[in-house]
């Protein structure tokens, strides 16, 4: 088992994430060294947003991972495999889960997890990566300003153990990450296509530069940007935060 060969627990900590880069500045970690906490103070999501979880009712952890047979510019693939491990586990407890683009876990229409990848980068190679992840598990009051929370147990409403939780998880992530560096992407690429929300669904978005279009998600390039089909039957492609479902 790579993932989960150490676990770290801190009962508070600004960010796992921040924690674990912080811990690898002054000794070496094994692959597969996870941090996680019950409660983050500063917990960071996606292009600067920020993470909220009730204390002690969700997963909060950060995996370190060195993939250096990835290049660079295939880097999305680790944020495919991170994202399938993590669908792997919520599909076996609930229906109709999916990955909206890029990495956010939904179930139906509501976002149960999110994750942010951090990859560092030197000489032509990714030496390390750090992946952090916020899963809701047990938590049934959000603040309002968040779109769209759900938890496990919200779904279900069952109280679920934590511990346990996170051992499932850990082994659902260790698989994907031996199918990223032993086979790389181009299943597992296949595989993150067909799971995303929307998938070949006809659907309004909002964009940049285009404005509001009608179309479909239709893939992802090698780098991961969206690849939309437009009513005029063109293909277009979008970085994050150029595009967004409208409704």
């Amino acid at each position: 088992m790579v993932i989960g060969s150490k676990v770290i627990f801190k009962d508070s900590l600004e960010s796992t994430n921040n924690f674990a880069s912080g811990l690898l500045k002054k000794e070496a970690l094994p692959e597969g060294t996870v941090v996680h906490s019950n409660y983050q103070t500063s917990g960071r999501g996606q292009q600067g947003n920020t993470w909220e979880s009730e204390a002690g009712k969700n997963l909060l952890l950060s995996i370190v991972l060195y993939p250096r047979k990835i290049k660079p510019a295939d880097q999305f693939a680790i944020s495919m495999a991170i994202s399938l491990g993590i669908l792997d586990h919520v599909r076996d407890i609930v229906k109709g889960s999916a990955i909206k683009w890029p990495n956010d876990i939904y179930v139906a229409d509501r976002k149960i997890a999110g994750l942010l990848i951090e990859n560092s980068i030197l000489n032509g190679s990714i030496i390390q990566s750090i992946a952090g992840i916020g899963f809701n598990v047990n938590q049934v009051d959000f603040p309002g300003y968040i779109p769209n929370p759900v938890s496990l147990k919200m779904i279900t409403g069952n109280e679920y153990d934590l511990s346990e939780n996170l051992r499932i998880l850990l082994s659902k992530l260790d698989k994907r990450y031996r199918q990223l560096v032993s086979e790389h992407d181009r299943k597992m690429k296949s595989e993150y296509i067909s799971s995303l929300y929307g998938f070949m669904e006809w659907r309004p978005f909002r964009t940049i530069p285009d404005g509001n279009i009608y179309g479909r998600i239709v893939g992802i390039t090698q780098s991961g940007q969206l690849m939309v089909e437009a009513e005029d039957e063109t293909i277009r492609e979008y970085n994050f935060k150029e595009i967004e479902f409208i409704g």
